[in-house]
């Protein structure tokens, strides 16, 4: 089966079973998991922050996060198809008692007029603006990256008004593989960034929190408010600090064989799609042209032994990953040529 429905659907290598078997491990509550405290330091340093905290997941990471920024009652500014809106499950109203504003970007930008405008001034009729949150890459925006001088720009503007920027960056390592930027020149536009080691870099679990130190001591708290405090979790620490020493790079692969995949879906009569569009591991692509519906394309597809996902009503998304080889880009669009013709 070859299994496109997300990047977070990879097995763990070999090597990363190893790490896991071979952890050394302590109590992470205690601080006293080294392997735990090397993750943590390796992803400060390659973000170019202070301090890290190693947390379950995207979701967990961006809610500390919006948990230390800001109170109840405060309003938090976001583009309207970001993760933490869209997929998070209502968790910034539920758990940290924040009102979303939310602003329609243009693959995945909020435009910067707008986004001064939604800035709240005092008024004792308004809540107060406590935080601004962007997403690199956009996963709705099919994987798009969010230039460096824009990510630059919200910041200065946010920097103005003494509002912090938070960085969903669950797949932020792809948008410094495709652009040639690093990492940490993304992460120092903003105040606090998450990446998740799960998705492109294919660890089993995790993903990791940044920031001041000061700051991340906060979130730590929060972090154990919410049942995250973990404990001999080396064990898991392990294979994510393997990802990123080793897992980066190669995601120039996915980047290629999603474009190649966007490129021959193109040429499929009845999809329709922008190869031009796809900057990373993403492609979505419009089925509105067939004749079939979307369960029954799924299902097609199913049969010839691949799994997509519904993105929307006509969209349907492909999600390159470690696990999936050039033969197998050319296996799915086969079975995309067969599904559309049954």
């Amino acid at each position: 089966m070859i299994d496109l429905r997300s990047d977070t659907v990879t097995r763990p290598s070999a090597a990363m079973r190893h790490a896991m078997a071979q952890a050394e491990v302590g109590d992470d509550v205690y601080r006293e998991d080294p392997t735990v405290l090397k993750l943590e330091e390796t992803a400060a340093e390659m973000l170019g922050k202070e301090a890290a905290l190693f947390v379950t997941s995207g979701t967990q990471g961006n809610q500390i996060a919006v948990l230390t920024h800001a109170r109840p009652g405060d309003e938090v500014i976001l583009e309207a198809e970001s993760h933490i809106f869209y997929y998070e499950v209502g968790a910034m109203a539920a758990l940290a008692g924040v009102q979303a504003r939310t602003l329609p970007g243009v693959r995945g930008q909020m435009p910067l007029s707008q986004l001064k405008k939604a800035i709240r001034g005092v008024n004792i009729h308004y809540p107060e603006t406590k935080l601004i949150c962007l997403e690199n890459t956009h996963n709705r925006a099919g994987g798009a990256i969010l230039p460096l001088s824009y990510m630059k720009e919200v910041y200065e503007l946010a920097q103005a008004h003494q509002v912090p920027v938070h960085l969903d960056g669950a797949r932020l390592f792809n948008a410094a593989v495709a652009s040639g930027i690093a990492v940490r020149e993304f992460a120092a536009a903003v105040d606090t960034v998450q990446v998740c080691l799960s998705k492109g870099l294919g660890a089993p679990i995790g993903s990791l929190l940044a920031g001041s130190r000061e700051w991340i001591e906060r979130a730590r708290k929060w972090r154990k408010a919410l049942g995250g405090g973990m404990r001999q979790a080396g064990v898991i620490a392990a294979p994510g600090l393997l990802a990123l020493n080793t897992m980066v790079d190669r995601l120039a692969d996915d980047h290629r064989r999603a474009k190649r995949l966007a490129e021959g879906l193109a040429q499929i009569p009845g999809v329709s799609i922008r190869p031009e569009d796809v900057e990373t591991n993403i492609v979505i692509a419009d089925i509105s042209g067939l004749s079939v519906g979307m369960a029954d394309f799924l299902q097609r597809l199913a049969k010839e032994s691949v799994l997509a996902t519904d993105f929307s009503e006509t969209t349907v998304r492909f999600v390159t990953h470690v696990d999936v080889d050039d033969a197998a880009i050319e296996a799915t669009l086969l079975a995309v040529s067969r599904s559309v013709s049954a």
